[in-house]
């Protein structure tokens, strides 16, 4: 929530794709690191929220520049309000596998980094069968156990070593614990003289910060006067002082493991006259953040990745079925998942909580078919007008698609995202009559008689054509596809619909931009103009990673097919003629570059005579305007930067256009498409030339993807 309050919601059932699991969640445990650090940064005000984020304060200032204040501040407010599932140390039983799912079966007990919630989708490789002597309450612990040891993996320690670990919070002291079977020696320090009892029921010996024990003094006493082999950091804190400790106590060449966050302002010669090797442990270990590994499910050769995430998950497990690893001491508080809500008040108000868990009622268990949830019982629909399902809930559609239909003052019905949590989040918000997670509920509908489609590119054509079929309009979010036999199958789906539909159905791509009023305005200067025109059009782009998923041709399609055909088709409406010529050329391969597709040059002929470029970079830099476009015609000159200022030069009457608020047509290209559903009219884009768009746009990623 925007407020920063924690709730507890009613949402559809998840999807389970082939490489997840759907489990039902016996037990579950609260993080109290992370998640009070969640909870906190979400009550914060907007100016402690900046001051925790400086790096984002910084791309906020720059969207600023390009695209003004109110929009930015729209984009902002957005990002806030996207919901965020809480927690990721879960237990349950599997309930559903996916097709390419092996080594688990339904009925399998399982530890994961499932959300607190009763039925949870995750992949296979962040799961991990339970021993039948550990009980779900351990089990528990293991996804936090598993980032205890990756830490400890990293400062690879050896029998009879002297370590210490900063932090006695859950983590430290399974840290602790874990060192402690590896055979060494463990001196523990934290202010909570609860948390180092424990630690001295687990071996360790400790010192307290609280009476002002110095803790560097400790830790050469602790060492015989040698300096200690390793430091394990698992505090949290703004201070750099755990590091600069570690650093003074350690011996030469000793380690120094970050596996919580403390600040980072480094002494250099506490680290070069020691030689001492500083690393930051991410997460639960190999694996982590990559999708490769965890969304397609692709495992890690063994011989050379000896300890994965999923296989650390393994090792923490295996660990407290023989005993050496006794979480029953760390478990402070236990609340009925329903009561989840008083859980937090504990989190927020009780800084000794160490491990608290929510149990679940088998009472109470959800069935798998339960993908739909009512969301406004009193709906009423009214028949004769548009009455729209939305597929996909994500950051653009709920922030600029969803509000656009609200703002037409259409019909929402059905809101639909495969986890269910996003959907019933906004669907809320926007006045749905129900959010689902299964696509079919929106096409079998027979209320609704339009859908809208806003997922990932490579659903697209799947969806549209289903839609059509189904024999409802569609406004699908661009590309209309990714291939062009997908182009092919659409256009052979719509003329076969067509034929056998008494009225028509309206598709429509959310090519917005030449809906934009400064767009609208150009069309009019340029209607008189009966010579051909040279378009200049460039798109300063800027760089994502190569591997994000609009990057990947079988998902997003490539930025080309995903975001140029914008230009592409904004570039035939200015030019009012049929594309005749394509040409293109990117950026030479080079080791520089993790890709080139995305920093090319597109020429387009029209049947008129006319040309234009587009010139699709994301190597430029921010201060140069994201989006500029150049006409050139009749003598005269139009330029536009950013869909915020047009400038005329040598036009008679016209010399500029300013909005206060970028303005990319978004409201107008979806009011237009539904007033042309409402008064039986065609699409306000003729499909010809959505299909003719879509073809050079994937033409045009062909031909770079095809050049050295």
């Amino acid at each position: 929530m925007a407020t920063g309050e924690t709730q507890l919601v009613d949402v559809p059932v998840p999807q389970c794709s082939k490489t997840e699991l759907l489990i039902q969640t016996s037990c579950s445990l609260i993080s109290i690191g992370t998640e009070r650090m969640l909870v906190e940064f979400g009550k914060a005000n907007m100016l402690a929220k900046a001051r925790q984020q400086p790096e984002k304060v910084k791309m906020v200032l720059e969207k600023v520049k390009t695209d003004g204040f109110l929009t930015t501040i729209d984009a902002v407010k957005s990002k806030l309000d996207q919901p965020l599932p809480l927690g990721y140390c879960n237990v349950g039983v599997v309930r559903e596998v996916g097709l390419g799912v092996t080594g688990i079966k339904v009925g399998d007990r399982v530890a994961s980094n499932g959300n607190h919630a009763e039925l949870v989708v995750v992949p296979r490789n962040l799961c991990a069968k339970i021993p039948d002597n550990v009980s779900d309450e351990a089990a528990a612990f293991t996804v936090l156990g598993a980032i205890a040891l990756e830490g400890i993996r990293l400062a690879a320690p050896t029998l009879g070593e002297n370590f210490v670990v900063t932090g006695l919070g859950l983590i430290g002291l399974l840290a602790v614990q874990l060192l402690r079977a590896h055979g060494c020696r463990v001196l523990g320090i934290d202010f909570d003289e609860t948390k180092l009892e424990l630690a001295r029921g687990f071996g360790a010996e400790t010192v307290s910060l609280a009476k002002g024990e110095n803790p560097i003094e400790a830790g050469m006493a602790f060492s015989r006067g040698r300096g200690v082999d390793g430091v394990l950091i698992c505090a949290s804190t703004k201070s750099s002082d755990p590091v600069s400790e570690a650093a003074r106590m350690s011996r030469k060449r000793g380690r120094i493991i970050l596996v919580g966050v403390t600040g980072l302002e480094l002494n250099r010669s506490d680290f070069y006259e020691k030689e001492l090797k500083f690393q930051v442990s991410c997460s639960y270990g190999p694996g982590r953040y990559d999708p490769e590994y965890e969304d397609k499910g692709w495992d890690y050769p063994f011989g050379y990745v000896r300890w994965t995430e999923q296989r650390n998950f393994e090792a923490v497990l295996d660990m407290m079925a023989d005993g050496r690893l006794d979480v029953a001491p760390l478990i402070s508080h236990r609340f009925k998942f329903y009561d989840a809500i008083s859980a937090y008040k504990v989190l927020a108000e009780d800084k000794n909580a160490l491990g608290i868990l929510l149990e679940y009622s088998k009472k109470n268990e959800k069935t798998t078919q339960e993908r739909i949830v009512v969301l406004n019982h009193d709906r009423k629909i009214k028949h004769g007008k548009p009455i729209y399902g939305f597929i996909g809930a994500g950051n653009y559609a709920s922030r600029i698609l969803i509000p656009a239909f609200v703002k037409a003052g259409t019909q929402p019905h059905t809101i639909v995202s495969l986890g269910g949590v996003s959907a019933a989040h906004h669907g809320k918000k926007y006045g749905f009559k129900q959010a689902a997670t299964d696509v079919e509920t929106v096409f079998k509908n027979n209320e609704i008689n339009t859908v809208v489609i806003a997922t990932r590119h490579n659903t697209h054509a799947r969806y549209v054509i289903e839609a059509l079929r189904a024999g409802k309009h569609v406004f699908v979010e661009k590309p209309l596809c990714l291939t062009l036999d997908e182009l092919e199958q659409i256009i052979e789906t719509y003329n076969s619909v067509l034929s056998t539909q008494s009225s028509a159905l309206n598709l429509m791509v959310g090519f917005n931009r030449r809906f934009a009023p400064h767009i609208v305005k150009m069309k009019e200067l340029l209607e008189p103009v009966k010579q051909p025109k040279a378009f200049i059009m460039t798109m300063n782009a800027g760089a994502i990673p190569g591997d994000t998923w609009i990057q990947d041709p079988k998902v997003g399609g490539g930025r080309i097919i995903g975001e140029a055909c914008h230009y592409i088709d904004l570039m035939r409406y200015l030019a009012g003629a049929e594309i005749v010529s394509i040409q293109a050329r990117r950026m030479g391969d080079h080791p520089a570059l993790d890709v080139s597709e995305d920093k090319a040059m597109i020429t387009l002929g029209f049947a008129d005579g006319s040309l234009g470029t587009i010139h699709y970079l994301a190597n430029g830099g921010k201060a140069f305007p994201k989006e500029r476009i150049e006409v050139f015609a009749g003598n005269a000159v139009l330029q536009l930067d950013n869909f915020r200022k047009l400038k005329g030069y040598g036009w008679r009457g016209f010399k500029s256009m300013n909005l206060w608020r970028q303005d990319k047509g978004q409201e107008a290209c979806v009011a237009a498409f539904l007033q042309g559903i409402e008064k039986g009219e065609e699409a306000p884009i003729p499909v010809e030339e959505l299909f003719e768009v879509s073809r050079v746009s994937i033409e045009a990623a062909e031909m770079l993807r095809g050049q050295k």
